[in-house]
């Protein structure tokens, strides 16, 4: 078995825009490990994976909420489940390169939701998918299903309602982490006849999803944020939070990605 130090350097030479028949060729690694590793970096973790807190004969809640809750939002943004094989799926979240530490926050939130299962990284152009095999990731996710999610009803069960009720700052941050963004926005006002410019902090949330949109603004309101809703050409675009006293709050427990 190849030590992740090797791995690493093997595909540290496909960055470099080298082709895999000749990072193959200088390294005597075969080409079908090499796109494995592509796929997961890290060796399969062989220790025994805890029991599905949702699969236990009185089904429980998971043992970290808090990180649920944010992980929750980060899957209903920029998450996936798929099938891989043999009743194992494998949960990916995409997270772009100019977030460093929000890659390092959702590789922390999936370890800690399922720990004794491996948590890795994949390189992809601009981006990196933070990935973790499961069997059980459909059990924490019932919103998983065939199709986009878009494009499908989405709602969350009441076990997950109760989380997110009792975390819901959490649940705030991994949404905007995902889909929304913190910016400055400026615009001009005419004072003593003289055009000024005004610049003020701003957040948006944009998910083409009305169902998870309704989750973000129905959270919004039991935390006290003013929003509006943002229209192109008469269709639902985003959605923002302008007011002073709403953004100062969402600074205090949300803050600009970093």
């Amino acid at each position: 078995m190849y030590d992740l130090s090797t791995r690493k350097r093997t595909l540290d030479l496909l960055a470099q825009g080298r082709s895999l028949n000749s990072v193959s060729t200088q390294t005597g690694i075969s080409r079908a490990a090499i796109r494995a590793w592509q796929t997961r970096l890290e060796p399969l973790n062989r220790t025994r994976a805890r029991p599905c807190p949702r699969c236990a004969d009185v089904p429980e809640k998971p043992e970290q909420p808090a990180a649920y809750a944010y992980l929750l939002g980060l899957y209903l943004g920029d998450g996936c489940i798929s099938y891989a094989r043999r009743g194992v799926y494998f949960l990916r979240v995409t997270c772009a390169d100019a977030w460093p530490g929000l890659i390092d926050a959702c590789v922390e939130a999936m370890q800690l939701v399922r720990p004794a299962n491996k948590v890795f990284r994949v390189q992809r152009q601009g981006c990196q998918n933070v990935t973790c095999y499961s069997k059980h990731w459909p059990c924490l996710f019932p919103q998983h299903g065939p199709g986009k999610k878009h494009e499908r009803a989405i709602a969350l069960a009441p076990w997950q309602q109760e989380l997110v009720d009792a975390h819901p700052w959490e649940f705030i941050r991994g949404l905007i982490h995902s889909d929304g963004c913190r910016i400055t926005n400026w615009t001009t006002r005419l004072v003593g006849g003289e055009r000024k410019r005004y610049e003020y902090p701003r957040y948006f949330f944009t998910n083409v999803s009305g169902d998870i949109g309704q989750l973000f603004t129905d959270t919004l309101d039991k935390l006290g944020v003013a929003w509006t809703l943002c229209t192109r050409e008469g269709n639902p675009f985003n959605i923002s939070v302008a007011r002073r006293a709403s953004v100062a709050l969402m600074d205090v427990h949300v803050g600009p990605k970093y």
